[in-house]
């Protein structure tokens, strides 16, 4: 059928049906926008409009909340439980060694049916697992215990991504945050957003956690830490181009020839 005879039929102008919209580029505005709401997490977008024509932006309401509605920037309601809360805008990815860590929790039982929990923290440039913790319970000091430990190795994170678990909400550990590094909370119920160390826990429940009956809490320990040793030193990493998360990293340290990098080496021994 022809486009005119089409047209016909559904009653449609052949102008309407051709016509193409021509907008004028708006990337100032979306940039702008994005670093308000970054700024001012609990603005809608009327209240950010605001600022905007403030700053000489004009446009309509219309306009403004499509612009909204595509960079993502709603504003989760609140519920009862106070949660801390990170940045709108989503991280950049990492490029750098000690950029960015991951960490997270992941539980499984002994074989009496004895619950632990396993505090997993990962470098996200280069997939390594640099501990994996095991215990029965494992609360807000106990973390900061062990991030210290890792930093007096391997030096400071500049920022560090994790859920809202009470554990990781703790006044202990947003004040040991404070002053150090930047700490990002994803958003409740978006565990993609933490997507390295997710990963991560799935080839440890999948390729460890399920392939073992633990009958103690040191056998536990014993085969998750050999098991950590072998995903980082021998495990060919598919996003590494087939190499090791060690190899990887070796490759990086090579290269890099600041002062930074001699301090860690010298306090890791």
């Amino acid at each position: 059928m022809s486009q005119v005879r089409a047209c016909r039929l559904v009653g449609l102008n052949r102008s309407s049906m051709n016509y193409k919209v021509r907008r004028p580029d708006d990337s100032a505005i979306r940039k702008r926008l994005r670093e308000l709401a970054g700024e001012r997490r609990r603005f809608g977008y009327r209240r950010l409009g605001w600022m905007l024509e403030r700053e000489g932006y004009e446009m309509n309401h219309k306009k403004l909340y499509r612009i909204y509605r595509e960079e993502k920037l709603m504003v989760r309601r609140r519920n009862h439980r106070k949660r801390a809360t990170g940045a709108r805008a989503p991280l950049a990815l990492p490029r750098a060694i000690n950029e960015r860590w991951s960490v997270d929790f992941v539980a499984d039982a002994l074989s009496d049916g004895r619950r632990f929990r396993i505090f997993c923290v990962v470098d996200d440039f280069t997939r390594e697992c640099l501990a994996t913790v095991v215990d029965t319970s494992i609360g807000g000091q106990r973390v900061i215990r062990e991030l210290e430990q890792l930093v007096i190795e391997r030096g400071m994170p500049k920022t560090i991504v994790s859920d809202n678990g009470s554990e990781l909400t703790a006044a202990p550990v947003l004040r040991w945050s404070t002053g150090r590094l930047e700490w990002h909370y994803i958003a409740p119920g978006k565990p993609m957003q933490n997507a390295f160390v997710e990963s991560f826990n799935g080839r440890l429940r999948d390729e460890c956690l399920n392939e073992h009956v633990f009958l103690t809490l040191v056998e536990a320990r014993e085969i998750i830490e050999a098991w950590r040793r072998d995903y980082n030193d021998l495990r060919p990493h598919s996003s590494l181009a087939a190499r090791t998360p060690a190899e990887f990293a070796e490759m990086h340290w090579k290269l890099l020839r600041v002062p930074e990098q001699e301090r860690c080496l010298a306090e890791a021994g």
